[in-house]
């Protein structure tokens, strides 16, 4: 039997129970990080805000992407994953505010995609699927038992987050940055 546990705005989950799905729901420019190290079955998922952490005092590293994916990673080396086995997803990244003449200035979605890019090309990360950008919300479930991570667009069906389904939505036209290989 499923248990959902739901990953609120600016916190990381991590699991190793088969029966657990990490849920993020509603990402409008918020992106939902899943990873999983099949070795060692230890899954997490980060539901990060904003692009960088900006010396506030804020006690969440989740809420930022540029410090949420390393305090991700460090908390599933503690529970039992290795590092350089990790399988790296990411959704969400929308653009749900737009205003002409505003520049990228409330594009927080691109800024959030383009911060955690940079973040896994400093850590060496393999990002293995991805579903990002456009202007509609998405709910993302990883299911630790399967190792898969899954999104669901309003009006879409559930489907697993792939690299093949990226190279769809580029041949659809939808602008989402390159995946790293």
């Amino acid at each position: 039997m499923a248990i959902f546990r739901v990953v609120g705005l600016g916190i990381q989950i991590i699991s190793r129970d088969p029966q657990d799905v990490l849920v993020a729901y509603g990402l409008g420019s918020c992106l939902g990080i899943g990873m999983y190290d099949p070795s060692s079955r230890t899954s997490g998922l980060l539901h990060a805000v904003l692009p960088e952490y900006s010396g506030t005092s804020d006690s969440l590293p989740g809420k930022f992407v540029d410090t949420g994916v390393p305090s991700l990673i460090n908390g599933m080396v503690k529970a039992g994953a290795d590092r350089r086995k990790l399988i790296v997803w990411m959704a969400g990244g929308a653009n749900m505010i737009f205003i002409p003449g505003t520049g990228s200035t409330f594009d927080i979605g691109s800024r959030n995609i383009q911060a955690a890019l940079k973040v896994f090309d400093s850590l060496n990360l393999r990002l293995s699927g991805q579903e990002v950008g456009g202007n509609a919300g998405r709910t993302v479930r990883l299911y630790v038992g399967e190792g898969r991570m899954t999104v669901r667009k309003i009006g879409d069906e559930e489907h697993n987050i792939t690299i093949s389904h990226y190279e769809k939505q580029v041949s659809q036209g939808v602008n989402a940055p390159c995946p790293r290989y």
